[in-house]
């Protein structure tokens, strides 16, 4: 019988209570606080992995896990608590530090295509929201650009949280109105930039002007536009702004996404620059 022991881990699991548990090696990184609170927002059983540990001169030694013991504690209220833990018993610092630094080194992430469309199997009424809104204007969620796409699902699920069902829809609206599935139109920043108006403006600003106005110019002239003003998504908003308001005395006022953009900074709203 051939001997599979060089690729089964030397390890046994066991149950330890968090207070049993050190986490201070000079090897790991420092402690997320906002990544704990999301953790315990979303606390889910199920998606508590078992903490790695390294049992060394008498002490449980934590190799990976720390935010989750540390989310652990916070969801439970108590250091008593114990969590499932695969123990090493013979690794010394160094191949601690080793094992912590390439843990994550072969670990293929999740995109956010794959995670979204595991929700849709899952059923989660987010995702399917979603998913029924962008379908109904003929369009597709795909992984990467493509005609008759969005791949920016990032973005979708951004603007679906921040502003809402009905706007989400609003903007893929005045997307396809304006440049008719043109895959440049589908980009994040061209998405934002157009709920930041929806947002700003409401029902002063007009879906048909849109359609005529802002809609004569490309996607691609947009883009090289607003990365004269400034990076992200309100360089967009605000070409969009200017180009609607062409040879109009009663346009929409620019101070307005200014204000909205302030209002986003103080709530601490962070938005990652994309193209």
């Amino acid at each position: 019988m051939k001997d599979f022991s060089a690729f089964v881990p030397n390890v046994h699991f066991e149950q330890i209570a968090i207070k049993n548990l050190v986490s201070n090696q000079e090897y790991q990184r420092n402690l997320s606080y906002q990544h704990i609170q999301r953790l315990v927002a979303n606390f889910d059983l199920r998606q508590i992995n078992p903490v790695k540990v390294s049992r060394r001169d008498g002490l449980n030694i934590v190799m990976n896990g720390q935010h989750t013991i540390e989310g652990v504690v916070l969801a439970s209220g108590s250091r008593e608590t114990p969590v499932w833990c695969m123990v090493y018993d013979d690794l010394d610092y160094e191949e601690e530090a080793d094992v912590f630094a390439n843990q994550q080194k072969y670990v293929k992430v999740l995109r956010p295509y794959e995670i979204f469309m595991a929700h849709i199997e899952a059923g989660n009424d987010k995702q399917l929201m979603i998913k029924s809104v962008v379908e109904s204007y003929g369009l597709l969620l795909l992984p990467s650009r493509g005609p008759g796409g969005i791949c920016a699902i990032a973005t979708l699920e951004f603007l679906f949280d921040k502003y809402g069902y009905h706007t989400l829809d609003r903007a893929l609206r005045l997307c396809v109105t304006a440049w008719e599935g043109d895959p440049l139109s589908l980009s994040a920043n061209m998405l934002k930039g157009i709920a930041r108006l929806i947002a700003a403006f409401g029902d002063g600003l007009k879906d048909d002007g849109f359609r005529d106005r802002v809609g004569s110019l490309s996607p691609r002239e947009i883009a090289r536009n607003a990365r004269e003003r400034r990076v992200g998504s309100l360089g967009y908003a605000e070409v969009m702004v200017m180009e609607y308001n062409k040879r109009r005395k009663d346009g929409l006022h620019m101070s307005k996404l200014s204000r909205a953009q302030e209002m986003n900074e103080q709530e601490g709203v962070i938005e990652q620059v994309t193209d």
